[in-house]
């Protein structure tokens, strides 16, 4: 099964929070039912830790957290190896060039790479992907 697109923490995780599901956010998950996403390893330490905060901070419970859990382990990601010499020269360049957090250039640089476009919530990194050209599934309105 080959990707069809880059999925970023901020597009995977809307659908776990009430007050950021949508209509858009759907169309994600519809597409990885027939198809497959493509993230970078850092993805699985980034969206756990978005549920383990929200659980903290009471926007989602413990059973909701596993539930969340258990949605993504469902689903066939595939994981881009990515090397220590992209991540110290390809996306720390992009980071720096784009104003960009470094675990937000890695979705870039791998949107970049494989040619696929780019899901995500974030609105610098969707601004930075347009200005270089990369294709955004449009699954939501920006945010912060």
């Amino acid at each position: 099964m080959k990707p069809s697109l880059v999925l970023d923490c901020s597009a995977a995780c809307a659908l776990c929070f009430e007050d950021e599901a949508n209509v858009q956010s759907e169309l994600v998950f519809e597409l990885l039912e027939d198809g497959q996403a493509l993230v970078p390893a850092l993805f699985f330490w980034e969206v756990a830790n978005v549920l383990l905060m929200a659980e903290r901070r009471g926007r989602l419970t413990h059973a909701e957290r596993v539930e969340a859990l258990q949605l993504f382990e469902a689903q066939n990601f595939a994981v881009d190896p990515g090397t220590a010499a992209v991540v110290w020269h390809d996306v720390i360049n992009l980071a720096e060039q784009c104003q960009l957090t470094s675990y937000d250039a890695a979705y870039l640089e791998l949107a970049l790479r494989s040619g696929l476009p780019l899901a995500s919530h974030d609105k610098a990194l969707r601004a930075a992907a347009q200005r270089l050209g990369v294709a955004l599934l449009h699954t939501a309105p920006p945010t912060g």
